[in-house]
């Protein structure tokens, strides 16, 4: 079902590595029709990367479609480094590729950080937005994140006791330091075991339904890592946000249309967050879809986003 839902697999026209100051540089690609209405895809983790998949959330004839894996992520280098990294810096690596690739205005299309991330880039930049898809909503405070470390126990006790039980039992009163402490470590045989587990707790809680479709591939070492470490560093730093940043500076962006889709059964970025949201957007067009949970892949959360992408192709120019 998912694969019908899909737009085609369309390879990127063009690619490469954008210089981003210091030791970064951030790999992009750009497909579609390049006289179409431009959009740029967020990932999420921080640190999750670009998949094909996410190519085809946007019909190819209709959009000029961007998408880029953000410091330390996927294709971009140095992999899993965690230094000049922070929220600040993406969000000036989005503006600078918007420069670079000669685009006035683009549709910002992100879910999970990835809305965390396109809420910050509009909020900075709301004149270059023509609007906003948002998915899994979270707003990086830190009531978000200690749910994410020990509030997802009560619903999948399972995969946060390994969590746990990876770490010495005099560190698991203090989760989030010991695991930056150990994948901070430059020796692979220390790092690398955290990886696994931190990445398999994240994925055993994303879908209401797990199946290869919605769970996606086994993740490489170097994805594993980079989605854990950076995750941990930017918890570490309350996503380098003010408390509450997001909705407060939310009337930047209100008078610009939004779509924002979230699952009943999100555990990793619970409704409630979305809720808040939308309530404070006012004339936000807000999709719950009942039997969903975090992950996009998942058929509900799937079509929403499909409908939403095609709702503003034919509504947004170029």
């Amino acid at each position: 079902m998912t694969r019908k839902i899909l737009f085609p697999d369309v390879e990127p026209t063009r690619f490469g590595h954008l210089p981003v100051g210091g030791i970064h540089q951030i790999y992009w690609e750009e497909l579609g029709n390049p006289d179409g209405l431009p959009v740029i895809f967020l990932h999420g983790g921080p640190g999750s990367g670009i998949a094909k998949t996410h190519r085809r959330f946007f019909d190819p004839s209709a959009y000029r479609i961007v998408l880029f894996d953000q410091r330390g992520a996927g294709k971009s280098w140095p992999v899993a480094d965690t230094r000049e990294n922070t929220t600040a810096d993406l969000v000036s690596d989005i503006e600078a590729l918007r420069t670079h690739l000669s685009i006035e205005e683009w549709l910002v299309f992100g879910g999970s950080w990835g809305s965390t991330l396109a809420l910050a880039y509009g909020e900075s930049y709301p004149a270059r937005c023509l609007g906003f898809v948002l998915r899994g909503i979270f707003l990086g405070r830190r009531s978000e994140i200690d749910w994410f470390l020990y509030g997802m126990g009560q619903i999948f006790p399972e995969a946060h006791r390994k969590l746990l039980e990876h770490l010495p039992k005099y560190d698991r009163g203090n989760l989030l330091g010991a695991y930056r402490r150990i994948l901070d470590d430059p020796d692979p045989a220390v790092h690398m075991p955290a990886a696994r587990v931190w990445s398999g707790y994240e994925a055993a809680c994303s879908s209401l339904h797990p199946v290869e479709e919605t769970v996606g591939p086994v993740p490489s070492e170097d994805q594993m890592l980079a989605l854990a470490r950076l995750e941990v560093h930017y918890f570490t730093h309350n996503m380098f946000l003010e408390s509450n940043a997001l909705l407060e500076g939310l009337p930047a962006i209100l008078q610009k249309p939004v779509i924002i889709v979230q699952g009943r059964y999100d555990i990793i970025c619970p409704i409630r967050t979305a809720d808040e949201l939308a309530r404070a957007w006012v004339g936000a067009k807000y999709v719950v879809v009942s039997a969903a949970g975090h992950s996009a892949m998942e058929p509900g959360i799937l079509a929403a986003l499909i409908r939403a992408t095609e709702y503003f192709k034919s509504r947004l120019r170029p």
